[in-house]
């Protein structure tokens, strides 16, 4: 019954992606070069000269079956069956998501342009139309015996390590109306995929059903309908030892940011010569709306392998399953393959993201963020991801962040957490308070992380007058913001300085504002 079990797992355990890494984290304007994960124009005009992403690593596990007190699932004696509450439909969805980031770096060419170089290794499976009494039917403690109609789904995870290269460019900067856009091209490097499609499945299992003689028995199957089953390798076999298989391929991410500044003034200094900087150190924006494609591309498994079956049959000893040495070989014994192909290329979840952010006070933000998925759920070969709509509070300054994500997930529902950055550490959780305060919790993730940042700079005053050196014709000597921060000098040296001094340049014997002459009855000569 074993093997049964391990069958119809592949069948009825749902793995499911969730649409968004670092919940909260993202959102963050000193996310840095994380950030080119969901939109790549975010590192142009950042608060960074350069940041370096050491290591992170995003985690979600999250279903709609299985609904669990988290803090007495971790327990050695507790029993699913028993305790956990379920939630039988015909189309549930069990999941698991990771995203590791490794090291990484962003810089800026200059004030219009900058590039990142990002790694990472990701991991989606989906599995779609899962009947969830099918779960219930096997695990019948009253019965062996079980009868399923599971009709239509498919199941197709992938797992993969990228390294992207991103540039990104200011657009627009007209004082108040700032634009930016900026492009990833990624290579792809797969690291194993596999899927098996069903189509009008059903299957009845009776444990008693072969006489072996001799007064004992074993188990039965009856099925109907068909299996195309597909993987990178023999990965299901006992002696099986891994290799990195030939396949590769490439991926796009695009994005733009749209920043209305109406204080725009305050963040922009002018000299009196008419030279201006903008300050890089701070956030100008009172809203920003940012909207991104990602992960367009797909994988070439150029040794892929896939089959597909007509599981028609009646009366198949279980002994023949048990015996067999694979899933691979219990089919091609037990049932007729009618299709064979090698190669196929595995797509990746694309996905839109639209981001508004509001500086509602100071260092207070509110963000709404929404992950839709663009591939469609159950296409042979394709990963998806789980929409995903969020409401973020944050507080935001250089060298420490908080955030408050409330999410709805497809799927999982509601969801409350937290996150945190403090200076080069990042860690959080989309679903920490919903974990700890529900008996019936169906998704949890968690993420953490180390970087290296080097943030920009505040202007330096060095002689306090006003003028910021990058435009103080004197940075050593205070002067008046209208003489380019320089003191007032006495060219003629007649002792009238030159700003009060209608002749700077001549002294004067008789001076009225330093004016030369003689007056003798009201004649100037």
């Amino acid at each position: 019954m074993k093997k049964i079990s391990l069958l119809f797992l592949l069948i009825v355990s749902s793995y499911y992606v969730d649409a968004q890494s670092y919940i909260g984290f993202l959102a963050d304007n000193y996310s840095g070069v994380n950030s080119v994960i969901s939109n790549p124009s975010n590192i142009v005009d950042s608060r960074f000269k350069t940041d370096i992403n050491l290591f992170g690593a995003s985690m979600f596990m999250g279903n709609d079956y299985y609904g669990v007190n988290v803090l007495d699932a971790i327990k050695e004696d507790y029993d699913f069956d028993l305790e956990a509450i379920k939630s039988p439909s015909e189309n549930n969805n069990i999941g698991i998501y990771e995203d590791v980031m490794g090291p990484s770096f962003m810089f800026n060419l200059n004030r219009k342009s900058s590039i990142a170089i990002f790694t990472r290794l990701r991991s989606v499976v989906n599995i779609n139309e899962i009947n969830g009494n099918t779960i219930d039917a096997i695990d019948d403690d009253e019965t062996d015996d079980f009868s399923i109609n599971e009709g239509d789904f498919g199941a197709f995870g992938q797992a993969w390590a990228e390294v992207g290269f991103t540039y990104a460019r200011v657009l627009m900067d007209k004082e108040q109306y700032f634009f930016k856009g900026g492009l990833s091209l990624k290579y792809l490097q797969g690291a194993g995929s596999g899927y098996v499609y069903g189509r009008n499945v059903s299957v009845i299992y009776d444990a008693d059903g072969t006489d072996l003689g001799g007064g004992e028995t074993t188990g039965s199957i009856n099925s109907t309908g068909e299996i195309t089953y597909g993987r990178f390798d023999n990965f299901d076999n006992d002696n099986y030892e891994y290799d990195l298989p030939d396949a590769t391929g490439f991926g796009i991410d695009l994005g733009f940011v749209y920043e209305w500044r109406p204080d725009y003034a305050n963040f922009n200094k002018t000299n009196s010569k008419g030279d201006s900087y903008t300050l890089k150190d701070k956030n100008k924006y009172k809203l920003k709306l940012g909207l991104s494609i990602t992960d367009l591309g797909s994988i070439n498994y150029k040794e892929g392998e896939e089959d597909v079956y007509d599981i028609t049959n009646t009366d198949v000893n279980e002994n023949d399953f048990d015996d067999a040495e694979d899933v691979e070989d219990f089919l091609n014994t037990i049932y007729t393959k009618t299709q064979s192909d090698r190669g196929y290329k595995t797509k990746l979840p694309t996905a839109v993201h639209f981001n508004a952010d509001w500086n509602f006070s100071g260092k207070f933000y509110l963000n709404f963020n929404t992950d839709l998925a663009l591939t469609k759920r159950g296409k042979m070969h394709t990963s998806s991801i789980m929409n995903v709509v969020s409401l973020t509070p944050r507080f935001e300054s250089k060298w420490l962040g908080f955030y408050l994500p409330l999410s709805v997930v497809e799927y999982n529902g509601f969801q409350a957490g937290a996150g945190l950055r403090m200076g080069p550490l990042y860690l959080g959780s989309g679903s920490i308070f919903s974990v700890l305060s529900n008996d019936d919790t169906k998704g949890a993730d968690v993420y953490a992380g180390l970087k290296i940042p080097v943030y920009q700079k505040r202007p330096r005053d060095k002689d306090k007058d006003g003028v910021i050196d990058k435009l103080d014709g004197c940075p050593k000597e205070a002067g008046p913001i209208e003489n380019n921060g320089c003191p007032w000098g006495d060219k003629d040296e007649d002792t009238l300085l030159d700003n009060e001094d209608a002749c700077p340049d001549i002294a004067g014997q008789l001076k009225i504002k330093g004016v030369l002459g003689e007056i003798k009855m009201g004649i100037r000569f």
